[in-house]
This record gives structure tokens, sequence and C-alpha cells, in this order.
């Protein structure tokens, strides 16, 4: 991975790569779900209205959902591999990034909800309809039951990279990594990181539907 993200690398080169990872994580992850959704298959498979409507949703707020939180994790994968001198144990990189997906995920979403709405009709062209959907689509993403959690599982190609990198060069974290054997524990605390960004998101949304439904 080092390679393919380091901060020395030219800015469109570093874009370019992530905007492919992105891709290649969103394609397995959305067969998956068409494939175990009653009827969606057969439905894409039909052509016409139904597909275009999927492939723009896809377009217009998959891949650049996925992509913008990719950027921000490849980025902060990239710091975690310059010099630490002067710099906070690597373990502070990995605690920036659940923060930013929490925030992230949502707010892309209600951002590019309503500018569907704007210029797509969507949710009957009505913004307060589409801000309004956002909290109980997102509360059952994680749950793999529509296609935000295709989304939200694609950026896991991001997530896993930095917090292995950042947890394994941690000096805080390291006695409690090196208890296990060979990669055990980074990959452990990893999953266990990447588990938390999904349950602050879902804890969120579930929160904010609730208020809404009074």
């Amino acid at each position: 991975m080092d390679r393919f993200f380091s901060i020395s690398m030219p800015a469109a080169q570093f874009v370019r790569n992530v905007l492919l990872f992105s891709f290649a994580a969103l394609l397995p992850v959305l067969l998956l779900y068409v494939l175990l959704a009653p009827g969606f298959a057969p439905a894409l498979a039909a052509g016409g209205p139904a597909l275009m409507r999927f492939l723009r949703q896809v377009a217009t707020n998959g891949l650049p959902v996925v992509f913008a939180v990719n950027y921000v994790s490849f980025f902060l994968f990239a710091m975690t591999k310059q010099p630490k001198a002067g710099l906070r144990d690597t373990a502070f990189f990995v605690l920036v990034d659940v923060l930013l997906r929490a925030l992230l995920f949502p707010g892309l979403h209600a951002l590019i909800y309503v500018l569907s709405a704007n210029w797509f009709g969507s949710f009957g062209g009505n913004r307060s309809t589409a801000l309004a959907v956002v909290s109980p689509t997102l509360a059952r993403s994680a749950f793999f039951e529509n296609i935000s959690g295709v989304y939200l599982y694609a950026t896991m190609i991001s997530a896993l990279p930095l917090y292995v990198s950042a947890l394994g060069g941690s000096e805080f974290l390291g006695p409690i990594v090196r208890r296990l054997p060979m990669n055990t524990g980074v990959m452990l605390l990893a999953l266990a990181a990447f588990a938390l960004s999904v349950g602050l998101i879902t804890i969120g949304a579930q929160g904010i539907a609730s208020l809404q439904a009074r």
C-alpha cells in the first residue's frame, strides 16, 4: 500500500489511486447486495428506468461518498508512514479517522440527497423530505438492508490498511498487540476500530430518526 499512497506523490496520482481503489471496493459489495436483495437482480437485468435510476444512484451518491471517506483514510495512512518525530502516537490517527467517518458518511449523504432532490427531482423534489430520510436510511445501513450499507462496507478498503499501520506502529498499544501471535492482535483491534465507526454512525442515525418520529 505504501507505493500507492504516499505524501510525496503527485496529488493527481494520489486522487487517481483513491478513485481506483474505491471503485474496486464498491463493485464486489454492490454485486453481493444485488444478488441478495429479492427481485433486485431481475429488475436490473430488464433494463429501463430501474437500471438507469440504480446507476445514477451509484454514480452520484455511492462513488462520491466512498471516494471521500477513502481519501481521508488513505491520506491518514500516508501520514502514519512519515517520520514520527514530534508527532502524536500513531494510534491517534485511528481515533481521528473513526470520528471523521462518523461525521463524513452521514454528512455527505445529507448533502447528496438534497442535491438529488434539486437536480433530479428525487424525494418528490422536496429537500426537507430528502433530509428526513437520511437518518432512517443510515440507521439500517450497518445491517446491509439498503444500498447505503454497500457504501458503508466499501469504505473498509481504506480503514483496515490505516488501522493496521497505525495500531501496529503504536507505542501506546504495542504491549497489547504483541500479546497475541503474529498479526492477530493488530487485525482484531483494526476490526474493532472499524466496528466502532459503524456503531457510531448507526447509533447517531437511530437517535436522530427517533427524534424525528416524535
